[in-house]
């Protein structure tokens, strides 16, 4: 793909004209002129006083007159199934859909087939995102095979290149071991996340223990499965100092138990997803196993609790969990199925709709969530649009409706296909190369 969009952008520069420029960082909501140089942002201007006789030949001059520039969204929560399950998705086809939705930094998890517990398949999968016209960095796992018996050498992969580390997709049930891994990353000073839901409180996982699990005639998942876990890596985060993010909160209290504890200090993250804060029970109820996933869609009063989260700063990041699944999985009884939904693609519409419209987060804050926090977190540069900086960037209308009829990914796991959405990504430029326009049809894999 990189090459692609070398031979379609060239190397030279790009020149956005009259756009709406947000940035949370500097504060600025105001029209502006984008120039862009070498990867890097050359200039920022008032509309009209960027010289435009010094484009030439292979540069790009876009009139965003109408459209939004934000910095590029930064997704630190997604599964790209490489190495393992490229049926499912690979690292290039999960990019592209990440370039479709905006997204222009990507922290994989760790729990592809072998997972990374290794340099060597750490290498591998940082070598694939090069290739990628995005920027791929990834997680590494906290314990051996996922296993949860011992510790991966976390000093070694740090210096591989690990980005953090995770066993999403399993909790770590072990207290000491947990507690052991937190402050190995402390040390190391890197975030650690958790996938929070002990299995004692789940049969039938992907759908809450309530109506939904009732609708289906299976167990469920209780929502104490992920309050016990919550709670107790809370308790060990303000104990050893480490910074850690409690992955697709799902549940009212675990929301009320973050805001207790970063009351009390320490380093403490949430994440919601955007099914989470636009999705109940009622549409796993209606879409069946497009709507199971892990933690599952829970109650109304679970939804307006991580919205009420996010809007006061409880919870800070925003991250789809991206999790391609093959059609033919999803077609499986429900209790058989596997749980997650893709994301990437939708994810910046839903911000818009969910969030910013009804007036939870502005506009801003949304970006702030999407962007600037998640970048901080992982010490990445990103989330930010200023002179010297990076070039990447996201331009959409947020007054576009559209319904996506196929999606970028190699999977088509959501239940947001064929549904009206508004807010489109119109352009998403990374590196100063423009990796996505609208207009461009998605493959048909």
């Amino acid at each position: 793909m990189a090459a692609i969009l070398s031979e379609r952008t060239g190397q030279g520069m790009i020149l956005i004209q009259n756009c709406r420029l947000v940035d949370p960082v500097s504060g600025t909501d105001a029209r502006r002129d984008i120039l862009t140089e070498g990867g890097r942002i050359r200039q920022i201007a008032e509309p009209g006083t960027v010289p435009v006789y010094g484009l030439g030949k292979g540069d790009q001059k876009i009139d965003a007159d109408g459209l939004i520039a934000v910095p590029g969204l930064v997704d630190t929560h997604v599964h790209f199934r490489d190495p393992g399950a490229l049926y499912k998705e690979d690292i290039l086809t999960g990019a592209r859909a990440a370039a479709a939705g905006g997204v222009t930094s990507v922290v994989l998890m760790a729990n592809t087939s072998p997972p990374v517990d290794n340099p060597e398949t750490l290498a591998y999968v940082l070598r694939k995102g090069e290739q990628t016209g995005i920027r791929v960095h990834s997680c590494a796992n906290v314990t051996a095979g996922m296993a949860g018996k011992a510790l991966t050498d976390m000093e070694a992969l740090r210096r591989c290149g690990a980005a953090g580390f995770t066993d999403d997709g399993k909790p770590v049930l072990d207290r000491e071991l947990a507690c052991r891994a937190m402050k190995e990353a402390a040390r190391l000073g890197v975030p650690i996340s958790f996938h929070e839901e002990d299995p004692a409180f789940i049969r039938n996982n992907g759908i809450h223990a309530g109506r939904a699990s009732a609708h289906f005639g299976i167990g469920g998942s209780d929502r104490q499965a992920e309050i016990v876990m919550v709670r107790r890596d809370l308790e060990l985060a303000l104990k050893t100092g480490a910074s850690i993010v409690i992955q697709h909160i799902s549940a009212a209290e675990s929301v009320e138990l973050v805001r207790q504890a970063k009351k009390k200090g320490g380093n403490i993250h949430a994440e919601a997803t955007p099914h989470h804060f636009s999705l109940t029970q009622e549409d796993a109820i209606r879409f069946g196993t497009l709507a199971k996933m892990n933690p599952p869609l829970r109650e109304e009063a679970d939804r307006l609790a991580i919205l009420e989260g996010l809007r006061d700063g409880t919870i800070d990041i925003i991250a789809t969990d991206h999790a391609p699944h093959a059609a033919e999985e999803k077609a499986l009884p429900i209790e058989k199925a596997p749980s997650g939904i893709i994301g990437l693609e939708t994810s910046l519409a839903l911000g818009l709709m969910y969030l910013v419209k009804p007036g939870y987060l502005t506009l801003s804050g949304l970006i702030r969530c999407m962007s600037e926090n998640p970048a901080k977190l992982y010490g990445l540069d990103a989330g930010y649009l200023a002179v010297g900086g990076p070039a990447d960037l996201a331009l959409f209308d947020e007054t576009k409706s559209w319904t996506p009829t196929r999606f970028f990914s190699k999977s088509q796991n959501s239940p947001f296909l064929h549904r009206t959405l508004c807010g489109k990504v119109k352009y998403t430029i990374c590196q100063g190369q423009v990796v996505y326009e609208d207009g461009e049809e998605a493959p048909f894999l």
